[in-house]
């Protein structure tokens, strides 16, 4: 099956995304051409993510905190972030000033 031209650079994009930094869904979906589209990218980490072997853990919201619930996830992806040098605040947030990725930030 041949995939839509959205969803390959949603997931080259994701691909792309360093260990130890992270991007918003809405950000992913702005890069990949549609930035209306951050349910887009969640909907294509949840059915690519095994497949494409993807960074799923590198995609936060735009508020910095993990979307999944508790128990459906998020101990994971915060757990797989901490072990890359991801620093959660006692809110259970990244500061996005510090480890937000996008092509232009890559060294």
């Amino acid at each position: 099956m041949r995939r839509q031209g959205f969803t390959n650079q949603v997931i080259s994009i994701i691909h792309s995304i360093p260990p130890g930094r992270v991007s918003t869904y809405g950000m992913v979906a702005a890069m990949a051409g549609n930035s209306r589209a951050a349910r887009q990218v969640a909907r294509i980490l949840h059915s690519s993510s095994a497949r494409e072997d993807l960074p799923w853990h590198r995609v936060i919201n735009r508020q910095g905190r993990i979307s999944l619930p508790p128990f459906q996830g998020y101990e994971l992806q915060k757990s797989l972030l901490e072990a890359e040098g991801v620093v959660f605040d006692s809110g259970d947030r990244v500061e996005l000033a510090h480890v937000l990725w996008s092509p232009e930030s890559a060294e």
